[in-house]
């Protein structure tokens, strides 16, 4: 039997698991008026806590996600832009490579943006996990990523139903922020935030049906300006937030402040995996 939430554990299994499904551009203030049922879900199981992107981190998706992947900051990773050039990645690698470089694990990536994935723009951020899978755009336009959002989800449903060892997985979901770009925070974006809570209902459902001990986390790596777009310091723009349950997370309770580079360091907490300290991570796990 797969559980999504349990009671605390005071170390990890060998069947613990941990998904992390990274949702582009959500504006946290909107999510109390929308439709996110599997999003709801997780938060009622464990927390849904607000993330503020430090003064020193643009809000921009490269050197955002980057943090969350890797679990340092700006001035170790060395993303400043959404071209990923003149990063330290081999030296603050993501979580699926050092899991599977490092500590044995089988992990997998998959998304549609090309930084994440591919060796173009300075990328790719998920180097070497055990898997990786990359969709491309038919058409940059909502409805081409929201293609795109359907058949990525459709490869995690594939990864996660094989019949091999996992213990980790990164899920990149883009269509929310590509349809803020386009038509502002208005019915579309509503409906695109929608869209991917119900992608969200499918790989939760994939999980469960996976033997283990599950560990879930949800973030978005910033928000947007009501017309759409961000890169400033408008708190719309700079408020995140991340969400999550599992082993070990009791419901409703969270360290008072979180950050985006606690995403990785947790996801190590929920394996049992001591990270070394010539890691220096900048992050440290959910739990108090």
């Amino acid at each position: 039997m797969t559980t999504l939430a349990t009671a605390p554990s005071p170390r990890a299994a060998d069947t613990d698991r941990v998904l992390v499904v990274g949702i582009d551009g959500v504006r946290l203030d909107l999510l109390p008026s929308l439709g996110t049922p599997h999003l709801d879900g997780v938060a009622r199981a464990g927390f849904l806590a607000p993330v503020e992107v430090d003064a020193a981190t643009p809000t921009m998706s490269g050197p955002c996600w980057t943090t969350i992947a890797t679990g340092v900051g700006v001035a170790k990773h060395g993303v400043w832009g959404n071209r990923l050039d003149g990063n330290r990645l081999d030296v603050f690698p993501d979580f699926t490579t050092r899991l599977a470089a490092d500590c044995g694990r089988r992990t997998f990536a998959v998304g549609g943006w090309e930084p994440l994935f591919l060796a173009r723009q300075g990328g790719p951020l998920f180097t070497a996990p055990t898997r990786l899978g990359y969709v491309a755009p038919g058409a940059d336009t909502p409805e081409g990523w929201e293609e795109v959002d359907d058949l990525v989800t459709a490869e995690a449903e594939h990864l996660l139903g094989l019949d091999e060892e996992l213990h980790a997985g990164f899920v990149y979901l883009g269509a929310v922020d590509e349809t803020a770009h386009f038509l502002g925070c208005g019915p579309e974006y509503r409906r695109a935030v929608e869209a991917a809570d119900r992608r969200l209902g499918r790989l939760l459902a994939a999980a469960r049906a996976r033997p283990g001990r599950w560990t879930v986390v949800v973030v978005t790596d910033h928000g947007h300006r009501d017309e759409g777009g961000h890169g400033g310091r408008s708190p719309e723009e700079r408020t995140a937030w991340i969400a999550a349950c599992g082993p070990g997370l009791s419901p409703g309770t969270v360290r008072p402040v979180l950050h985006h580079a606690d995403v990785a360091a947790h996801v190590y907490t929920a394996l049992g995996v001591v990270p070394d300290p010539h890691w220096t991570l900048d992050g440290a796990a959910f739990t108090v």
